[in-house]
């Protein structure tokens, strides 16, 4: 389809917030000649008006009856359609067709830039560039992409009727953009005397005296040529011989078609076609702008060979062949060359290890760090690398084989001293497999007392602790001693480590076998929520009877007299005795729902590494609540040192991993080398011990879980609230940025999400009149009188406090025996409330979420109601483990509430589909959302039609 030029267009300059909303339509692209006029219309399969940017038009479309249509549409050119799609390709909402032409356009613009367009003489005598010269795997590319058309991309029919062929469409569109891309003279080099206007849809340039030119230039358009190198030694004297580089040239139709240029040039009859000196002089042409060497070449009769001396050899063998790989050509060496010379750091000492594992580490020593060459998988001796070193030609005989040489390995062999790391950063590095020198990030092996280190932390090492102790009166679960055979390594060490195990799978019997099989004179001190002191000193009674146990809470607290045993206290009371309690000798100090320390920088944190002690475990069923700092502050008091400083944490590990995450492609860059998640697991993976209640073999006694996320209609009254809290914020947003902007932000999520639990939470009313004002509250009501009657008992979990107070109120007014905890209640009430609700007298716990999502024994209850939802499934599991965990004999099923068209809907569908702003969600909370654009967030919060 052929669209004629639109005279007098007037250019659009989008913004971010048009971008989203020309990225919700369809869009399809319409050809024209010359192809840089070609335009893309953008269209609502549901035949609504889209937005009124651009030039407005109908566009005739294709329906699945096969009846024909006409819908308003909007479009724009091609070149100025390329920076909205690219940026819409990610967008939230974005239309499968225009994420399909966005990564369209990311393509075409790759194979510009790699200088895979032709000139080209259109069908009306236009001057114009197209894609041409394409490797197999840029046709391979294409393919896949052709695949993966949706119909809205190509909705236009022919005049056959039929929608356009996927592949003529797309090959237009790469046209397109190729020719609509602004060029100088210079582009024309090596092409004839072609103009190029910087106007993409100026009045076209009429060549046809240039057809019978530009037909012999584009003949053959993917089925061209690619060019390799073959170094050779002239006379076979690899002493003394010079090097050259022959020109070998490929067939892109048929790779087993390949022969030396000079016989191209030579021979008629070869197999490449009529144009292939052009070919040729292209592929070199694009060879010479990534290794300079060649360029003496584009001035030979014959582009066959070229003499190249030692210093240009090693130019070849360092970054040259890098640069040559990226424009696709290949370097081949005498079959008689070994190309497997090798280097690599090593880190570590010979000595026998320090008695004193835990003082080695924590007093700044160093071990030394240097360069060792291999030839395969055979280290080099001292002395072939002196002779290595002492080498300035690219070849070196070594081990009666010549070994090519690249100039960097020389160097390593010459200087082979590196800086030394300190003891951790050694540690670090034995356990990952790498270190970074000057920036680069290089492959390192441990050696001596280290490397038994690193083999002894990173194996199951049975012999260490084969029983568990006789004093625990109890039997370990497999999993629970193999995690007690773990923590008595490490602490052992003193080096510490994470106990990161689901909720209710035996952390705190673990953590007191420990202490029975370590038998040590001085205490273990527990630092733990307030809510978890009983339950501690319960367990300590039950499972190690006649073993000494303190609270040090409360007015009356004091070490006086321990010697032994446990000493529990809460967090609040250690921030306040940091001092006192760092006066003490402690064998252990054990940090239990270490998550409270997450924050660094708080007192808390800081407190509890004032205390020293032997060794530190962390108990924690989320180390990752939010993002990796979380993870960093509980290694970094575990393991002080292990991950390096903050600032640097972030830097080398938190970034990248994060960006790998939502890279396109990471699964397949995980797939061929090792990524930088991939090096950090190796190096957390010693210190943490993470095991989940679905792992095989874990927990085969739990009974089933089910989960059930219920929609939720919108009362008149919410909807009408949600819609006023929606227009009247986002025109506040609108007109502020900075902190203002994110505070406001922060607002109307708050609001809406107080709005959805009921109006009276949002109005800040009192519980006079609550029924029927509420969609969630009804569905609460009709879930209760099933699970009431059927002798249930149910948990309801809610992050606001006055929810909750609503809730006790209404139960209450409806008969319904209901109690509540919140982190106001005192730790004596706390406990009765638990042991209240596991011997019956109460069937309804309400709940808030951040107060008593975690360390509660809770299994009487067999339903969970997540009331709203924190947003982050980690949380949600944790507050559900108070009844899924050990000891719980019957089904649970999990409830969640999600009011229909609202923001919860949202956020749950992309919870569901794992989508990118899901990601950015669990890593960085609600936050996250603050830098949100206009467009996107209205998005985010418009009330819709239920689904």
């Amino acid at each position: 389809m052929t669209v004629p030029r639109t005279a007098g267009h007037k250019w659009v300059n989008l913004t971010a917030a048009q971008v989203g909303e020309l990225s919700r339509c369809a869009v399809v692209f319409q050809s024209a000649d010359p192809p840089r006029a070609g335009r893309m219309v953008f269209w609502c399969p549901d035949g609504a008006q889209p937005p009124a940017i651009g030039e407005s038009c109908t566009l005739s479309v294709g329906l699945p009856t096969g009846e024909i249509d006409t819908v308003p549409a909007t479009w724009l050119h091609v070149g100025e359609a390329v920076p909205a799609l690219t940026r819409a390709r990610s967008a939230l909402s974005a239309h499968a067709a225009t994420r399909f032409w966005g990564t369209a356009c990311v393509l075409a613009l790759q194979l510009v830039a790699r200088g895979r367009v032709l000139p080209w003489v259109s069908d009306e005598d236009n001057d114009a560039w197209r894609i041409g010269q394409l490797s197999e795997d840029d046709l391979a590319r294409l393919r896949q992409l052709t695949d993966a058309m949706p119909a809205e991309a190509r909705a236009t029919p022919t005049d056959t009727g039929d929608l356009p062929a996927p592949e003529l469409s797309l090959r237009g569109f790469l046209d397109a953009v190729a020719d609509g891309l602004p060029r100088t003279e210079a582009a024309s080099f090596g092409f004839g005397r072609l103009e190029f206007s910087s106007d993409l849809v100026s009045a076209p340039r009429k060549v046809p005296r240039l057809r019978p030119w530009s037909e012999d230039v584009s003949a053959g358009l993917d089925a061209g040529v690619r060019i390799s190198l073959r170094v050779e030694v002239a006379g076979g004297d690899l002493d003394r011989g010079r090097f050259q580089v022959v020109v070998q040239v490929h067939s892109l139709g048929d790779s087993s078609v390949v022969t030396d240029a000079a016989r191209v040039w030579a021979d008629p009859d070869h197999p490449f076609g009529a144009r292939a000196h052009i070919d040729v002089m292209l592929a070199v042409r694009r060879a010479a702008r990534a290794w300079a060497p060649l360029e003496s070449l584009l001035s030979a009769s014959v582009p066959d060979e070229l003499a190249l001396g030692d210093d240009e050899v090693f130019d070849l063998l360092g970054s040259g062949m890098t640069r040559l790989s990226a424009v696709g050509v290949d370097v081949h060496w005498p079959k008689d060359f070994v190309r497997d010379l090798t280097a690599h750091a090593v880190v570590g000492e010979a000595k026998r290890q320090p008695s004193d594992v835990a003082g080695f580490f924590g007093r700044g020593r160093t071990l030394k760090l240097n360069w060792r060459l291999a030839l395969g998988d055979t280290p080099l001796t001292s002395e072939e690398m002196d002779q290595l070193a002492e080498s300035h030609r690219p070849v070196v005989r070594l081990r009666d084989r010549w070994v090519l040489v690249d100039p960097a390995l020389a160097a390593k062999a010459r200087d082979r001293a590196l800086k030394s790391l300190k003891a951790m950063d050694a540690l670090g590095a034995a356990l990952t497999g790498t270190t970074e020198v000057d920036g680069e990030v290089v492959p390192v092996a441990a050696t001596g007392w280290l490397e038994a280190l690193r083999e002894r932390i990173t194996q199951d090492g049975e012999d260490e602790l084969r029983e568990q102790p006789q004093a625990l009166a109890a039997t370990l679960r497999d999993y629970q001693l193999r995690g007690l055979r773990w923590l008595a390594r490490m602490t052992s060490l003193g080096l510490g480590g994470c106990l990161a195990d689901d909720m209710g799978l035996g952390k705190t019997i673990t953590v007191i076998a420990l202490h029975l099989h370590r038998a040590a004179e001085a205490p273990t001190l527990v630092v733990c929520p307030a809510s978890l002191l009983g339950n501690w000193e319960r367990e300590i009674d039950r499972f190690a009877p006649g073993t000494p146990v303190r609270r040090f809470h409360g007015g009356n607290r004091t070490l006086d007299g321990v010697d032994g045993g446990f000493v529990l206290t809460t967090y609040g009371t250690m921030r306040l005795d940091a001092e006192l309690l760092a006066e003490h000798s402690w064998d252990l100090v054990v940090a239990d729902e270490a998550q409270h320390v997450k924050n660094h920088n708080s007192g808390t944190a800081k407190a509890l590494r004032s205390i020293p002690a032997t060794a530190r475990v962390a108990l924690t069923g989320t180390p990752v609540e939010n993002n990796l700092a979380e993870l960093w502050s509980i290694l970094d008091w575990t393991t002080p040192g292990l991950l390096g400083g903050l600032t640097a944490f972030r830097t080398r590990w938190a970034k990248p991993i994060e960006g790998e995450r939502h890279r396109t492609g990471a699964s397949h860059a995980r797939a061929t080398q090792p990524t930088v998640a991939d090096r950090f697991a190796r190096l957390i993976r010693p210190f943490l011990l993470r095991r989940r209640k679905s792992d095989p073999g874990i927990a085969p006694e739990l009974p089933p879980k089910t989960e059930t996320d219920h929609p939720v209609a919108l009362t008149r009254e919410q909807a009408g609230l949600y819609e006023a809290v929606v227009r009247e914020t986002l025109a506040e947003i609108a007109a502020s940025d900075g902190m203002t902007r994110r505070g406001l932000i922060i607002k109307l999520l708050t609001s809406l999400k107080q709005i959805c639990n009921h109006p009276a939470h949002y109005l800040a009313e009192d519980a006079s009149r609550l029924a029927r004002r509420s969609g969630k509250l009804d569905l609460l009501d009709e879930l209760l009188e099933t699970i009431l009657a059927e002798d249930g008992a149910v948990l309801v979990f809610t992050q606001y406090v006055a929810m909750a107070r609503l809730l006790q109120s209404h139960l209450a007014a409806r008969g319904v025996p209901a109690q509540l905890l919140h982190g106001g209640t005192p730790v004596a009430a706390r406990e009765e409330l638990v042991q209240s609700f596991q011997d019956g007298k109460s069937p309804v716990f309400l709940l808030s979420l951040k107060a008593a999502g975690t360390g509660l024994n809770l299994t009487r209850a067999d339903h969970v109601v997540h009331y709203d939802r924190w947003w982050n499934p980690a949380v949600e599991e944790q507050a559900t483990d108070r009844a899924y965990r050990i000891g719980q004999t019957r089904p649970v099923q999990v409830h969640r509430f999600v009011t229909e068209g609202t923001i919860e809907d949202r956020i749950a569908e992309m919870l569901a589909d794992k989508r990118d702003l899901a990601e950015k969600v669990l890593s960085g909370g609600e936050a996250a959302l603050t830098e949100l654009g206009d467009a996107e967030l209205a998005n985010l919060v418009e009330l819709r039609s239920p689904r």
